[in-house]
């Protein structure tokens, strides 16, 4: 997407569902091996009953909505801020939404609001800055 080519207002989504494989393959990658996120036994004791989508994970995602869908290739990322609302869970459908709120032409940044939402409910919210080269 070229710059001149983004409006302020524009959304671009994508969906992923997350499964435990990776989950386990963000575990092996990081070396956050959290049982609240690897261990069914333990994750069951927890709050949540089972287990819990390693946040960065999600927010990682964002990485993804950056570089491939808006702005796409030829960008290189600023900031990014994340906000944990509620856990997502293995088997959950994610879905990844950018909506552009800024856009300052003298120096080809672009601010969006960031979104992870499963079945509407908004789980990770956040804010991506970026830099169209």
């Amino acid at each position: 997407m070229r710059f001149q080519d983004i409006v302020i207002g524009s959304v671009c989504q994508f969906e992923r569902q997350i499964n435990v494989d990776d989950g386990l393959s963000f575990a092996k990658l990081t070396g956050d091996t959290n049982p609240l996120h690897t261990s069914a036994e333990f994750a069951e004791q927890s709050p949540f009953g089972r287990t819990i989508v390693h946040g960065l994970l999600i927010g990682g995602l964002f990485s993804t909505l950056v570089g491939v869908h808006c702005p796409g290739d030829n960008c290189l990322y600023v900031s990014q801020t994340l906000q944990f609302k509620a856990p997502v869970f293995y088997g959950d459908v994610v879905v990844i939404r950018g909506i552009v709120t800024d856009k300052h032409d003298s120096i080809s940044m672009v601010r969006m609001k960031t979104e992870a939402l499963v079945n509407g409910e908004v789980k990770v919210t956040g804010e991506a800055v970026v830099k169209v080269l």
